[in-house]
């Protein structure tokens, strides 16, 4: 099964960050649910993580909603990717098997080495990457599209 909270995180994010720039910074769980094609308390679960580490804050009532704790600038999306995914490994390993060659008996040691590198190059590449240059890019494949 594939796991959709960093994509679910950061679209969220991103239409945060595009509220932002408008008069109403604020945006209602509803909303937010509308336009991610999902219900209410989904999206509130999915703000929790992000609240709780800064990057969001929210309000409660009436007029209520989430808005961006900060400016897109300075949130990175390799912090949304964190607070999505918290320390869930990228992959999970298969269990253990019998050691019987060189195979069985460093495979897990192997995949998890590897596991660690590719985990490495993915925040560092999401960490180069702030929330305002992904919603610039977003906007750019609406030009791209003939």
């Amino acid at each position: 099964m594939l796991d959709i909270r960093f994509s679910s995180a950061l679209q969220a994010m991103l239409y945060l960050a595009a509220a932002a720039e408008g008069d109403s910074p604020t945006v209602s769980s509803g909303r937010l649910a509308e336009a991610l094609g999902t219900n209410a308390s989904v999206v509130r679960k999915l703000l929790v993580p992000l609240g709780v580490h800064g990057l969001v804050e929210s309000s409660r009532g009436r007029s209520g909603g989430a808005r961006l704790a900060r400016p897109a600038g300075e949130i990175t999306l390799a912090e949304i990717y964190r607070c999505a995914v918290g320390e869930k490994p990228l992959w999970a390993c298969r269990p253990e098997s019998e050691h019987v060659c060189p195979v069985t008996t460093n495979a897990a040691e192997y995949f998890a080495r590897l596991t660690v590198e590719v985990e490495g190059a993915v925040l560092q590449s999401l960490g180069c990457r702030t929330l305002a240059d992904a919603l610039r890019e977003m906007r750019g494949l609406d030009r791209a599209v003939p």
